[in-house]
């Protein structure tokens, strides 16, 4: 199982970075907007409180927005190249074509955060580290780290989802595109509110310790409940191709 899983999610990353074996086109090009936005110029921006203070926080939305051009192409994509159904045609179990999938989509979506927040934390040193090493502390580093995993898997989840019964990549990626809007509309208009929108209010390492918990024990409610129904639903027959 585990084997089919990798195969899956190597021929994902491959069509994401490598499409038709060139670089040309590939996500790595988006990638590298994601990471010059939020690993450099915000960091140089907000400056030390972007490492002493919860704020990245509110800039996690990025990296997992930047997930739902693959994630739409994930089952819609292949359907309309016709490549879907050899996929399905395999030996492969559905388990692990859906696995496969979502890990390929959240492997992307977390390691571009911990890129971006690696470059961040030496942006910042280098600015404005004044000869002191600035790193995040413990609370805040696992906030941001289980915070980026447990929303990039609501967003996989989520897109398999939407991109499964999409007839066309371009519905599934405006349907995925405005659940995502729905769900940080609330982190937008904190961020607005608090004066700009490269100054978010920066909560107490204290509030960090409540709040995070109680959010990720939503996200993992979520993103179970969501897994499940994918697993239960995402079947050869009910993908349009019998």
């Amino acid at each position: 199982m585990m084997r089919d899983v990798g195969t899956v999610t190597w021929k994902e990353w491959q069509e994401l970075m490598l499409p038709g074996g060139s670089l040309w086109g590939g996500a790595w090009s988006e990638a590298l907007i994601v990471l010059g936005a939020m690993g450099v110029f915000i960091p140089l921006q907000v400056g030390p409180a972007w490492v002493q203070s919860p704020v990245a926080v509110c800039w996690l939305w990025l990296p997992l927005l930047q997930m739902t051009g693959m994630i739409a192409e994930s089952i819609a994509g292949e359907r309309e190249r016709h490549t879907l159904e050899t996929l399905l045609a395999s030996r492969l179990p559905d388990e692990a074509i859906l696995l496969g999938k979502l890990v390929a989509a959240v492997g992307y979506g977390w390691g571009l955060t911990v890129l971006s927040l690696l470059v961040g934390l030496v942006v910042v040193n280098l600015g404005h580290g004044a000869g002191q090493l600035l790193l995040y502390p413990a609370p805040i580093a696992a906030a941001l780290l289980a915070l980026s995993l447990a929303g990039g898997l609501l967003v996989a989840v989520v897109g398999v989802l939407v991109s499964a019964r999409a007839p066309s990549v371009r519905q599934a990626y405006q349907r995925l595109s405005i659940a995502l809007l729905l769900a940080f509309l609330p982190i937008f208009g904190t961020q607005y509110l608090a004066g700009g929108w490269l100054a978010p209010p920066t909560a107490a390492r204290s509030d960090i310790l409540v709040i995070v918990p109680m959010l990720l024990g939503v996200l993992f409610v979520a993103d179970s409940c969501l897994l499940l129904i994918a697993l239960r639903s995402f079947r050869r027959g009910g993908l349009g191709l019998d």
